[in-house]
């Protein structure tokens, strides 16, 4: 157990980690920030920062050897370089990393795990994206292997005859077919070091513009009748890994059964409900795992709860929020409102 008083290191310094660290304060911990930008919201409520390149490994070795364990928000860290933290010191565990920031590798490693990805192929070429195209069909979405996230580094194909014109980098791509679904959900877990996992309930996400925009539950029936399945691949996935902390699967609800599209191993904006709306939040409870203390329950703890992203202006709305009976706002620190940027969120909780 790694008690109170002690030092948790954050890896990433955007809104997730300012959550984590607000948590790991009310529990007693001090928090120190890894990242390479100036402007770090999770610092501003944090007691160190460090302020160096993902590749500098003498300074990742001096940070870790100021925490008593390491954790982090971002998946897109570079894994090499962890290598300067000790394996025991980091949680979740950099294998985590490895399949996660790789759409290739997860799909596979779904697969692997008894789960079923979008029909998928390995892209590298034109012609490997034209042999993607004649076996799996369109439409579908050309991606980024790494680094992609919010609709970025994505790109819809409707048909053939539009490869040409699309401009590419020049390999570690992965075309998917299109999934047609009903809904879009998220199965987010906790694990503890002795190996127990709870689950929150599952709520239905929708995304605009390749954003969330709202999660919401109680989830329809749509649903809420695949929940059993993807919890057991997520577990399945969380015990291969060894995972510790907080971790989650994102799935399509179709006709056939649920689609996994992808996993993050960190806390996640569809569990942000969990604040107001659970027993025990999921930055809270990752504070827990990772530092060996009792999980807390997961229970909801509202009949109605509705997320809502606040992206670019929405911000603006702040006031007007604030006068809504059962609306709890969090506003991230962030100077600049640009477009498809993340500013806060609202969690309104009904009857």
């Amino acid at each position: 157990m790694i008690k109170p008083g002690a030092t948790i290191g954050i890896l990433g310094g955007g809104q997730l980690g300012r959550m984590l660290a607000i948590a790991a304060a009310q529990l007693g911990y001090r928090c120190h920030i890894y990242a390479p930008e100036e402007e770090s919201v999770a610092a501003e409520v944090s007691a160190g920062f460090t302020r160096a390149p993902w590749s500098d490994g003498e300074a990742l070795g001096t940070f870790a050897a100021a925490c008593d364990v390491v954790t982090l928000e971002f998946e897109n860290v570079p894994v090499g370089p962890l290598a300067a933290i000790p394996a025991a010191k980091l949680a979740p565990p950099a294998r985590a990393l490895e399949v996660a920031q790789d759409r290739l590798k997860e799909k596979c490693f779904a697969e692997q795990h008894g789960g079923r990805p979008a029909p998928f192929a390995q892209v590298d070429s034109p012609a490997d994206l034209a042999a993607a195209i004649e076996r799996i069909g369109t439409p579908g979405i050309l991606k980024t292997r790494r680094e992609g996230y919010d609709g970025k580094g994505q790109w819809r194909i409707a048909g053939p005859d539009e490869i040409d014109a699309l401009e590419l980098p020049a390999d570690d791509l992965v075309y998917e077919g299109l999934v047609r679904f009903e809904a879009e959900f998220s199965v987010v877990l906790v694990r503890g070091r002795d190996g127990e996992v709870r689950f929150w309930d599952s709520p239905e996400n929708v995304h605009r513009g390749g954003i969330l925009a709202t999660t919401t539950l109680p989830a329809p029936d749509t649903v809420t009748e695949h929940v059993a399945a993807a919890r057991e691949l997520a577990g399945k996935i969380a015990g291969s890994l060894d995972y510790v902390g907080v971790m989650t699967c994102e799935f399509f609800a179709t006709e056939d059964g649920p689609v996994f599209n992808e996993m993050a191993p960190r806390v996640h904006n569809s569990g942000h409900w969990t604040i107001e709306g659970a027993e025990t939040s999921q930055f809270e409870n990752h504070i827990r795992a990772i530092c060996g203390l009792p999980l807390g329950d997961t229970a909801t703890i509202a009949p109605r709860i509705e997320m809502e992203n606040l992206i670019g202006s929405d911000v603006e709305r702040a006031e007007e929020i604030l006068a809504e009976p059962g609306a709890h706002l969090h506003l991230y620190g962030k100077a600049e409102a640009r477009d498809g940027r993340k500013m806060g969120h609202v969690t309104r909780l009904g009857r």
